[in-house]
């Protein structure tokens, strides 16, 4: 596995990345992790000392798996299995996390308050050498085909101007980067909620997120790692003269729960109207918009972090790639291919999960007994809602079978362009399994190969070994240390079966952990086909970042 040691700060920057909540600082981590000077810049005085995301969802555990910053979120937060239905006093049905057709090593939701994750990846970024830059704020930009010239401005008054070759908008959703570039945010405005963190008094188990409806209105409750602390959601917040926060969410859950509940001085209460908006293209000559700077929408599925993580990391290793002359400047097109239509995903999935947590009007309030009493007793019903709606949630199903770097069919019936670590999660425990899930923390491209194969193969690979070792590892799966180059274990052929791999047959895996290609017998010409998509064409490396007019007021 290639580790790169700290960057040297004294260097200019590669990339200017702005913004450092959890997606600037994930798009920070992954550029450095792969060799790039980077400088991380945030408008805010320091860190944020509240939270809007608390849900780290399965996908990002296993993003963050790659990362290697998985163990400290799984640590801080509390895991969630399960879903609970109340409705006018009543308990209409508890669903329980479903992922049996979706494998994963975390099949939980982590509940976690954003300030947390933020720590945790705020961390693993000191530890690459890259520094925050707080209280600076960019003010404009302007680009060519060389590179940015930003304009920035601390809060002491100081102005620079900044040349770098790229820069990345993480801004949030009132991104100045996404105004700079002047990409509209299409879409409609939607309802006004009300988020509270309260100590909350109930016998509730905090094992489950809980969706209360109160006969009019419906409300959520979320259990943190601390014991009788709760992030609380209404749909419907106080109008002029009504009462205090703990009240009315004391009131509300106490008449949809049927039983007492005592809420407590709220330590943090946000009133916002959230739209449901989205960019049309993500990303504009050298510079590019991920997270909220991209799209805007319903806290409903808690998607919103989750989305932007997602898409830090499927930019970062391709503009690594091309920032470090590995691949051609066509690869940066498949970001907003492949990303723009999972936001639009999104939008519609959050649009139809904010309508699902609202059901304001009375007859829902009636009927909703009715729906899940057959829900909890026809077991079918049951786990079929289970797996729609949270494993739709988890970000498990996301896959890119139609992206230009999917290349080829993987055949055995893996689908192209679908997660890897779902192949090492079918044999937990096993010596093959535990040896993919390291290999997917390789910050490379990795290709395995099965060995056993005719000589030919065993060549192919070795020479792809060496021809591409800065961008690619080749592992050779089972067999011996002997077999081929990088000897990946699987003595019970568990991950073979898990890969349907024969002897010879191989997979090409991108550094984002999805498959693009595969076949039956490894050879020179299939390997070059897979890679076309990533403009083997490329010239030298990016020249840096330099500094200009540095200083000046």
């Amino acid at each position: 596995m290639v580790t790169p040691a700290p960057q040297p700060m004294s260097e200019p920057a590669q990339v200017l990345v702005v913004g450092a909540g959890p997606v600037g600082l994930t798009a920070a981590h992954e550029l450095a992790r792969r060799g790039l000077r980077v400088r991380l810049i945030d408008g805010a005085e320091g860190p944020a000392r509240t939270s809007r995301a608390v849900a780290v969802h399965p996908r990002t555990l296993e993003t963050f798996d790659q990362m290697g910053v998985v163990g400290p979120v799984v640590e801080a937060g509390r895991c969630n299995r399960a879903f609970t239905m109340f409705a006018r006093g009543r308990k209409l049905v508890r669903l329980e996390a479903d992922y049996a057709t979706m494998p994963t090593r975390y099949p939980y939701t982590v509940i976690i308050e954003q300030t947390s994750t933020e720590a945790v990846l705020r961390e693993a970024l000191a530890r690459l050498g890259v520094r925050i830059e707080w209280g600076v704020r960019l003010t404009g930009l302007e680009q060519d085909g060389s590179g940015v010239r930003a304009r920035l401005e601390r809060a002491d008054g100081t102005r620079e101007e900044y040349e770098v070759p790229w820069l990345v908008g993480c801004d949030g959703g009132h991104s100045t980067v996404r105004k700079q570039l002047g990409l509209p945010l299409i879409g409609e405005s939607s309802e006004t909620w009300e988020l509270a963190d309260a100590q909350v008094t109930t016998d509730l188990p905090p094992d489950t997120i809980y969706w209360v409806h109160t006969g009019r209105q419906a409300l959520m409750m979320v259990p943190y790692r601390q014991d009788g602390h709760w992030r609380l959601l209404d749909t419907a917040p106080r109008g002029p003269g009504e009462a205090a926060p703990e009240s009315r969410f004391g009131a509300k859950l106490s008449a949809g729960l049927g039983q007492p509940v005592s809420v407590g001085d709220p330590r943090w209460t946000s009133v916002f109207t959230f739209q449901q908006r989205m960019v049309p293209r993500m990303h504009e000559g050298r510079c590019f918009v991920a997270g909220d700077a991209a799209h805007v929408h319903s806290p409903a599925s808690g998607q919103g972090m989750n989305t932007g993580i997602q898409e830090a990391y499927n930019l970062a290793w391709k503009l690594a790639q091309v920032a470090q002359g590995q691949a051609g400047r066509e690869l940066l097109a498949t970001y907003g291919e492949e990303r723009v239509p999972i936001g639009k995903m999104l939008l519609d999935s959050t649009r139809k999960a904010t309508f699902l947590v609202q059901f304001k009007n009375v007859m829902a309030g009636l009927m909703l007994p009715l729906v899940f009493g057959v829900v909890r007793r026809v077991p079918p019903l049951r786990r079929a809602i289970q797996r729609k709606v949270l494993g739709g949630m988890s970000g498990l199903r996301l896959a890119y079978p139609r992206s230009s770097l999917t290349t080829s069919g993987l055949g055995g019936g893996i689908p192209a362009g679908s997660r890897a670590a779902a192949a090492a999660a079918r044999c937990p425990g096993d010596p093959g399994g535990d040896a993919l899930r390291e290999e997917l923390r390789d910050p490379r491209w990795s290709l395995l190969y099965a060995a056993g194969g005719p000589h030919g193969a065993r060549t192919s690979a070795a020479a792809a070994a060496a021809e591409h070792a800065a961008w690619l590892s080749v592992r050779t799966v089972g067999g011996t240390p002997g077999d081929g180059p990088g000897h990946l274990p699987d003595p019970d052929g568990r991950l073979r079966e898990a890969l349907a791999l024969r002897p010879g047959g191989w997979v090409l895996i991108r550094p984002d952990g999805y498959f693009a290609a595969g076949g039956t017998l490894l050879g020179d010409w299939v390997l070059e086909r897979a890679m076309v998509p990533l403009g083997r064409q490329a010239g030298p490396a990016e020249p840096a970042a330099r500094p200009v007019l540095a200083g000046v007021r």
